[in-house]
């Protein structure tokens, strides 16, 4: 089998993956895409690793150093969970923010696309495209005036920016060759005006992609009356956060959102709905998110047959079908969902 994507190709090839379970139901729904996983017909070499709160609780530390090279010697990784207390922990620093930074994975892929769930919106098949390493995530605060100011820096540069928009002409050329800048420079004419100056520097060298800008709140409101309008949207670091929130609810929710954490050395791929620890251990997660990170792995691996298969043994031979955790109306269990996709996968690589 001989499968290119992105420029690269496998064959009969053995892929090294780090799995990191994290917090909360984490430890339920990456067990649950290794089931989906392993159904491929494709060959892993799964590596364990720990990061999250319940790390740091244990060793002090939320993310190893081994684990930081664990991720750097594999093909991917597939994260779970991690839990981030609201107030400041002396020494500890969110683990997902801390990778983002520390293997400079600037890319912040969030597609939404329909699946036939309750609460989602037809023809939805949108990305948006979130720059991942400045902003206001920078987590440069202080206090003045005894405590009574706050400020927070929010750090744009020409080529974070540059890069963030040439990833996304990329993506929008292999797509619909659509592309909207999203923004707020009518009131941030300084920051934003350079990230938009930046994108229009990156769009020179693709000249078939449709360029919008769209203003961030005049963006969300249109992406709730017409998802079908956009293809593939890119911003930076908190409007990014915020607006694929918003798509991944036009698709019935975050148990249905995939993310991909992408950079020129190594890629986390990870649901985006957190550790849920009112549920954590009773079994009953809906793995579907981390199950369709899975399959944003296997195309960034350059598996895309096998990933489009496993969207649809999700899609239309599971969810279609009735098999659904509680969230969704129905009474399977985690691992349950996941040997159903498992084994409709089989039957749709093989039949």
């Amino acid at each position: 089998m001989r499968i290119e994507c992105n420029g690269r190709a496998m064959e009969n090839h053995t892929y090294r993956i780090t799995l990191i379970e994290g917090d909360g139901i984490g430890h339920e729904v990456i067990p649950a895409a290794r089931t989906a996983l392993e159904a491929t017909g494709l060959r892993f070499i799964f590596d364990e690793a720990a990061a999250g709160w319940e790390t740091f609780e244990r060793i002090g530390t939320s993310v190893p150093e081994e684990t930081v090279a664990k991720i750097e010697r594999s093909d991917a990784t597939l994260f779970g969970a991690a839990t981030s207390p609201t107030r400041k922990i002396e020494g500890f620093f969110g683990a997902i923010r801390y990778l983002r930074r520390r293997l400079d994975l600037f890319a912040n892929v969030r597609p939404s696309k329909y699946h036939p769930v309750p609460g989602a919106t037809p023809g939805t098949d949108l990305i948006v495209v979130r720059e991942n390493t400045e902003g206001l995530y920078v987590e440069q605060e202080r206090r003045y005036a005894r405590g009574r100011v706050a400020i927070a820096d929010r750090v744009i540069t020409y080529d974070a920016s540059y890069r963030i928009a040439e990833f996304a002409l990329e993506l929008a050329e292999r797509r619909r060759g659509q592309l909207a800048l999203v923004h707020k420079a009518n009131v941030l004419p300084l920051s934003d005006g350079l990230f938009l100056e930046a994108a229009y520097d990156a769009a020179k060298r693709h000249p078939t992609v449709e360029i919008e800008e769209v203003i961030v709140d005049a963006c969300a409101m249109r992406l709730v009356r017409d998802p079908g309008k956009f293809d593939v949207l890119v911003m930076e670091n908190l409007f990014g956060d915020i607006i694929s929130d918003l798509t991944a609810g036009l698709v019935g929710g975050l148990g249905i959102a995939p993310s991909g954490n992408i950079g020129e050395r190594a890629a986390i791929f990870e649901p985006v709905h957190g550790s849920a620890p009112d549920i954590a251990g009773k079994g009953i997660a809906n793995p579907t998110a981390t199950i369709l990170s899975a399959a944003m792995m296997l195309d960034h691996l350059g598996e895309s047959r096998i990933a489009r298969a496993l969207e649809e043994a999700v899609d239309h031979h599971v969810l279609e079908t009735g098999p659904r955790t509680p969230d969704l109306g129905g009474s399977r269990t985690t691992q349950e969902f996941a040997e159903a996709v498992a084994r409709e996968l089989r039957r749709l690589l093989t039949g």
